[in-house]
């Protein structure tokens, strides 16, 4: 029985939306077409899910890297993703494609939350921008976590995630989540399936990051319905397209100001 002034927190959520929805060959998008909460750059041509937007352009903003490095490739349809594999097959042949490019509903792309960078240059490769280990790439790169972004395909993670080693791709997974997985040495792959460890019945991770204490764990789909927080918790919680939810919940309202500062295009 739901006590007074609690929240049913999974009530009415799927496992196939949230920051920290796991996208590979494996676990397909399966969430409704993110369309309507995806927004353009600037000027750019490239749109992101609405939030993890607004993070890259302050990211970038704080580090003076606008002008320096271009958005490549932001936001896919599924009708764009099958086209760029199929001109990649054309182009530069089964071997390279199956390398560097997902299949359709397969692809990050398509969640509005992955992000391709280059280095801003005359010719930039739609499919492998430069995007080098030292000056303002490395900066961005440097800093990323801090706000929520892993660079998502590292070479030592090759044979985890199935994807070659991609310098220039960057996902939004959230923030305290990308903090850890730097520290950890984790891709999301290997994330998800150590939060699952830490079930809602069991020990939590706690963690305690830019002064911020956070608490984090995993629900499982099953047991949804039995999960409630007290209503002034302050919470955020994304399936992980696997088998449940991630919960975070923090004592201070870090993430919320960071949102709040940062503008929000229309």
């Amino acid at each position: 029985m739901k006590r007074k002034n609690e929240n049913k927190l999974l009530a009415g959520r799927s496992i196939h939306e949230g920051e920290l929805i796991l996208v590979n060959a494996r676990y397909p998008v399966m969430a409704a077409n993110p369309a309507g909460k995806v927004i353009s750059l600037k000027d750019s041509g490239v749109s992101m899910e609405r939030r993890a937007a607004s993070v890259l352009l302050y990211i970038m903003k704080s580090i003076g890297g606008e002008g320096a490095i271009e958005p490549v490739s932001g936001y896919r349809t599924e009708g764009e993703q099958r086209q760029i594999y199929k001109d990649s097959e054309a182009d530069r042949g089964e071997v390279f494609t199956r390398k560097y490019v997902a299949l359709p509903n397969h692809s990050e792309h398509q969640t509005g939350l992955a992000i391709d960078l280059g280095l801003s240059r005359e010719n930039i490769d739609f499919i492998c921008p430069d995007f080098p280990y030292e000056g303002i790439c490395q900066r961005f790169r440097e800093e990323a976590a801090k706000y929520g972004y892993i660079q998502r395909y590292k070479e030592e993670k090759e044979k985890i995630t199935g994807i070659s080693h991609e310098p220039w791709h960057f996902r939004y997974v959230g923030y305290p989540h990308s903090e850890i997985m730097e520290k950890k040495g984790m891709c999301l792959e290997e994330y998800i399936q150590y939060v699952r460890q830490f079930a809602f019945d069991r020990d939590h991770i706690h963690v305690e990051m830019g002064g911020q204490g956070f608490e984090i764990f995993y629900v499982k789909e099953d047991q949804a319905e039995s999960v409630s927080l007290p209503e002034k918790e302050i919470y955020k919680v994304s399936g992980n397209n696997v088998d449940g939810f991630i919960v975070t919940l923090w004592k201070s309202a870090r993430e919320e100001r960071l949102y709040r500062d940062i503008s929000i295009p229309s």
